[in-house]
C-alpha cells in the first residue's frame, strides 16, 4: 500500500514538472532562457520547453511602451526657469541585452529620460523651447536612443507636452509681444508715408511741367465735390490770374 502511494506521488510530481516545462509565448513576447545561470538562447514565440531546475526563463514584451516623463525644473540658457514634461515612446529590440545589460530597463529608461530632458533643454533659450519643439524633440530622441542602444532599447519618439512659465514671465512675454506689434505698426506706417510722399513728389513734378494739367486737376476736384452733394463748394483761384494782377502796368507808352 505504501509503495502505491509513493508511486502515485512520484507520478504526480513528474506530471507537475512536465506541465511546468511547457511555456506559451505570444507573438509579441520573447523568452530569455538561462541554463544553470548562464545565458543560453532567446526563444519564442509559440510553445517552448524549459527543463525544470536546470533552465529558467525571463519573459520580455517587445511592444512599444509609452512612458510619461515627470515634470522637470529646467533653467534655459538665458536663465529662465520653466517646468517641462514629456512623453517617450520606446520598445525592446534585443531581449538578451534588455535582461542581461540592465537590471530594470523601465526604471533606467525613465531616469535617463529625465536627465536627458534637463540637459538638452538647458542648452537652449526660452524662445527656442516655445517655437522649435520639433527640433528639440528630435535632439532628445537621438540622444536617448544612442544611450539606450546598449540595453537593446529603441527610442522611436519623444514629445514635449507642456512648457509652463511663472506668472511674472508670462506678463513679461506679453509686454514684449505688445512692444513688437507696436514697432511693426510704426514701421508699416512710416513705409506708407514714405511711399505716399514719393508719389506726391512725382505727381508734383509732372504737374509743374504742364500748367494746363493743373487746371484739369482743379476741374476734376470740382466734379468730385459736386458729386458728394455738399452745401459748400470751394472754387480754386487760378494762380495765373494772381500773377496777371501782380504785374505792373506798362507806363512807358
Amino acid at each position: 500500500m505504501i509503495d502505491l502511494y509513493a508511486y502515485v506521488g512520484i507520478t504526480v510530481a513528474l506530471l507537475l514538472l512536465l506541465l511546468q516545462s511547457f511555456r506559451i509565448l505570444r507573438e509579441y513576447e520573447r523568452g530569455v532562457v538561462f541554463m544553470l545561470g548562464r545565458f543560453w538562447k532567446v526563444k519564442g514565440p509559440g510553445l517552448i520547453i524549459i527543463l525544470p531546475i536546470i533552465q529558467s526563463m525571463v519573459r520580455v514584451d517587445l511592444r512599444t511602451r509609452v512612458m510619461d516623463v515627470p515634470e522637470q525644473d529646467v533653467i534655459s540658457r538665458d536663465n529662465v526657469s520653466v517646468k517641462v514634461n514629456a512623453v517617450v515612446y520606446f520598445r525592446v529590440i534585443d531581449a538578451q541585452k534588455c535582461v542581461i545589460q540592465v537590471e530594470d530597463f523601465m526604471m533606467a529608461t525613465s531616469q535617463l529620460a529625465q536627465t536627458t530632458l534637463r540637459s538638452v533643454l538647458g542648452q537652449h533659450e526660452l524662445d527656442e523651447m516655445l517655437a522649435e519643439r520639433e527640433r528639440l524633440n528630435e535632439d532628445i530622441q537621438l540622444m536617448l536612443d544612442k544611450q539606450t542602444d546598449a540595453w537593446g532599447i529603441k527610442v522611436s519618439n519623444v514629445e514635449l507636452k507642456h512648457v509652463d512659465l511663472d506668472e511674472s514671465m508670462i506678463r513679461a512675454i506679453a509686454k514684449q509681444a505688445e512692444a513688437e506689434r507696436l514697432r511693426r505698426a510704426k514701421v508699416i506706417n512710416a513705409e506708407g508715408e514714405l511711399q505716399a510722399a514719393t508719389q506726391l513728389l512725382a505727381a508734383g513734378e509732372i504737374l509743374a511741367k504742364e500748367p494746363q494739367s493743373m487746371q484739369l486737376r482743379y476741374l476734376s476736384g470740382l466734379q468730385e465735390i459736386a458729386g458728394e452733394q455738399n452745401s459748400t463748394i470751394v472754387f480754386p483761384f487760378p494762380i495765373e490770374l494772381m500773377q496777371l494782377f501782380a504785374r505792373k502796368p506798362d507806363t512807358t507808352s
